[in-house]
């Protein structure tokens, strides 16, 4: 379906030709009139399918000029590289629009994006954090809102976001229209969500938690030790080499390398330089101007591998990205949809490689859980056979546990049995200090039945019968009396 087909304003279908657009994906396909006739909706989608899209042409089409500019659409993102690729695509759908979009995120100086407030916004894209921080200070008015984006919405509904969404949501007008899109979504996580919405249409163009068919998975088994060289092997036959290195800058195959961590990040990114090989990284710990001169790199081809953690596997849009790389596989298992989904965007191929060793193969079982399917395994000179985990089965007699009570799992384990137990402990006990019945009442235990090497004292009497020692604390506290 082409977009000229929507009914949407002239000067939007002039900015979406010039970015080289003709026809809607299915996510617009379906989105977009819903949005249009101002339902809330819950779009499900995988990544790189035009999702910002589908709620930036409604919005900008609706949306008037007004000589005194007031805040009419709110988009909210989970982290600063979202915000800012969201405001992109909203300047460049827009740019024959004269409406004023304000980008707002934290990591970076307030003087600047609060200059751009007072100037006035139509649409405000921000991160939770730093709009509220705004908002306290007075630089941000949210009482005309008439539509609200949660963008990546499980991210965004996540433990930690969820008081920020709500004390934002309280501050719009209750008629306001509320979107959601997202490339993956928790059942519970959705549940919270329908609490904001009204009535919502959910839109799902593809099966739940599942990669573009653009994406080509690959799976390696081999050691941990190994990782650096199946990788380094790999990126310096197709990156590093000749015939890639003559081709035009924008032209060249690029890689994007995720990691678990910030440190395995750095760690890697300077192994990567050891062996010739030019690469940036982006993780949290980066300032905003180091991770936007890395993106800025690494997009104009100057460098061709991304080291990054998952901080950068949602919302980045690199066009024609060849390769992505799993070396660690994520602790949160939607993570990994949204870091292969880096390739294989607007309709191109890319492959996706996963490094697996022994210590993650629970990680991998729950990954494959969510995307339903087994992920193809590839030959290295480095591969290990590994076998995959299945489910666990779960007995609850086997693990019970009670008060006091015992261990589960033997059938045969009776109470005479453990009666039978205690009483051989006792007489395996005798002529020890704890041969006394605990049973008794404490007056009738006697400690004459004690061995008298082991009879202990009271803390005042001494085996020798001198005057016992003074306590140190004691012997001060009398000192200081004595001072006074």
């Amino acid at each position: 379906m082409k977009f000229k087909e929507f009914g949407i304003k002239k000067d939007i279908l002039n900015a979406i030709r010039k970015a080289g657009y003709e026809e809607a994906t299915p996510i617009q396909e379906k989105s977009i009139p819903v949005i249009m006739e101002g339902h809330d909706v819950i779009g499900l989608a995988q990544t790189g399918t035009g999702k910002t899209a589908a709620f930036a042409l409604p919005i900008l089409n609706s949306i008037e000029y007004r000589k005194k500019p007031r805040v009419r659409a709110l988009i909210l993102a989970p982290t600063r590289e979202l915000a800012i690729q969201t405001f992109e695509n909203f300047k460049k759908y827009g740019r024959y629009m004269d409406l004023r979009t304000v980008c707002l995120y934290g990591g970076a100086k307030k003087g600047n994006q609060i200059g751009h407030l007072r100037r006035g916004a139509d649409i405000i894209i921000a991160t939770p954090g730093r709009l509220l921080d705004l908002e306290n200070e007075g630089f941000v008015k949210l009482d005309q809102v008439e539509y609200f984006v949660l963008d990546e919405a499980d991210r965004m509904l996540d433990m930690g976001f969820i008081p920020d969404i709500r004390k934002i949501n309280s501050m719009l007008p209750a008629n306001r229209q509320m979107i959601m899109f997202s490339a993956t979504m928790e059942r519970a996580v959705e549940n919270l969500a329908m609490e904001m919405l009204t009535n919502p249409v959910r839109i799902q163009v593809a099966p739940q938690n599942n990669a573009a068919d653009t994406v080509e998975q690959k799976l390696i088994f081999t050691e941990g030790a190994n990782k650096d060289i199946i990788l380094t092997t790999f990126l310096k036959q197709e990156i590093n080499s000749k015939e890639n290195q003559e081709l035009p800058r924008k032209d060249r195959k690029n890689a994007i390398v995720f990691t678990r961590t910030k440190r395995g990040a750095d760690r890697l990114n300077k192994a990567l330089k050891k062996h010739g090989l030019m690469s940036v990284a982006i993780h949290g710990d980066k300032t905003q101007g180091q991770r936007k001169d890395a993106l800025d790199r690494f997009r104009s081809g100057q460098v061709s591998i991304l080291v990054a953690t998952d901080v950068a596997a949602r919302g980045l849009d690199i066009p024609k990205l060849n390769y992505v790389f799993n070396y660690d596989l994520p602790e949160e298992s939607d993570n990994y949809v949204h870091r292969i989904g880096r390739t294989g965007r607007a309709g191109e191929s890319g492959v996706a490689y996963t490094l697996c060793c022994e210590d993650e193969l629970s990680l991998l079982y729950e990954i494959e859980k969510l995307i339903g399917k087994e992920i193809p395994e590839t030959e290295t000179k480095w591969s290990i056979h590994l076998e995959r985990k299945k489910k666990p089965s779960f007995d609850p007699r086997r693990n019970r546990r009670g008060r006091g009570g015992y261990k589960g799992g033997n059938k045969n384990f009776n109470r005479n049995n453990r009666n039978n137990s205690k009483d051989s402990k006792r007489e395996n006990f005798k002529g020890n200090r704890h041969t006394h019945d605990s049973r008794k009442p404490h007056k009738e235990r006697s400690s004459e039945n004690r061995p008298e090497s082991t009879y202990k004292k009271s803390r005042n009497e001494n085996r020798t019968g001198k005057k016992p020692a003074i306590k140190f604390s004691r012997k001060l506290n009398e000192n200081k009396r004595s001072a006074r």
